[in-house]
């Protein structure tokens, strides 16, 4: 649905949100505004447009859920995201790894006044990556978000896992596998913690990391962005040989960052919102129901 225009006193007609979205965006098909580059001011383009500050800012509103821009906040402006609106764009024929999808995903989920990330994994390795960039700009002052709320699942200390595990079994070798894992499960947990706690500490930003133990190995990894957005993959499964202190196991392990990640967009249409939703329920249907709080120590 497209907003009627309002006539002026003098018989003329004001420009609409979708009006001065519709400019924009042909100004960066045209190439006028390139990937990357700032959006003008608010300021400027009320005068530019001879419109009210709420009319930008709906038009603006417009674009960034279209995929365009990015959101805009004080120290940083909104930029350019792309040429063309998400639901327009052709899909990828290859999903990209992991590594290359979630880091960029994750630091613009934190340009929005509220960050909510939920992810299922078997360790936060990849996440504790991702979240480099954005905690370094905050503590910049680039981004400044109100608040931060992560909820990671990780897989239960207790459970037999599917992965890792000794391709030919054995107490000493599952005991050793198992160990491994664990430690690296909690090592990686707390630092992502204590990154995330330092936004509170340093930055005064309101911060709640939250974990809880899932009683299943997941054979697929997700992660939910601010409900806009979601990341997922399956973890492929491959043979190899683990040194573990003095002793050489061969062992059944996952690809985690080389694995692939699909991205799913509510702004995309239809089908990826509802992937989304669907997605965000599932989550919250485990988080409420199967698990168990997760407590890492300190």
């Amino acid at each position: 649905m497209t907003s009627e225009p309002e006539v002026t006193d003098d018989g003329g007609a004001r420009r609409t949100p979708d009006d001065v979205a519709a400019s924009l965006r042909a100004r960066i098909r045209a190439g006028e505004l390139t990937v990357g580059a700032k959006l003008p001011t608010q300021a400027w383009l009320v005068d530019h447009y001879g419109v009210e500050r709420t009319v930008v800012r709906q038009a603006l509103r417009q674009l960034h859920e279209q995929g365009l821009i990015t959101e805009g906040r004080k120290g940083a402006p909104a930029r350019i995201a792309s040429a063309e609106p998400a639901a327009s764009r052709p899909a990828d024929e290859e999903p990209k790894l992991t590594a290359a999808v979630l880091s960029p995903r994750v630091a613009e989920a934190f340009r929005a006044e509220e960050v909510r990330i939920d992810a299922v994994c078997l360790t936060t390795e990849t996440l504790n990556l991702a979240l480099g960039e954005p905690l370094a700009a905050i503590h910049a002052g680039v981004f400044r978000p109100a608040s931060v709320h992560v909820r990671i699942l990780l897989p239960d200390r207790g459970i037999n896992l599917a992965f890792p595990r000794p391709v030919r079994r054995s107490a000493a070798d599952d005991r050793l596998v198992h160990e491994r894992w664990l430690s690296q499960r909690n090592t990686q947990g707390i630092v992502l913690r204590d990154n995330l706690e330092a936004l509170h500490i340093v930055e005064g930003i309101d911060v709640h990391i939250e974990f809880q133990a899932l009683p299943l190995t997941s054979p697929i990894k997700l992660y939910l962005l601010n409900g806009s957005e979601a990341l997922f993959g399956y973890y492929d499964i491959t043979e190899r040989q683990q040194q573990i202190a003095d002793t050489s196991v061969e062992i059944f392990d996952s690809l985690g960052n080389q694995s692939m990640l699909f991205q799913f967009l509510r702004s995309a249409g239809a089908r990826d919102a509802a992937f989304v939703d669907r997605s965000q329920r599932w989550f919250d249907n485990l988080w409420e129901t199967i698990t168990t709080s997760l407590d890492l120590g300190r």
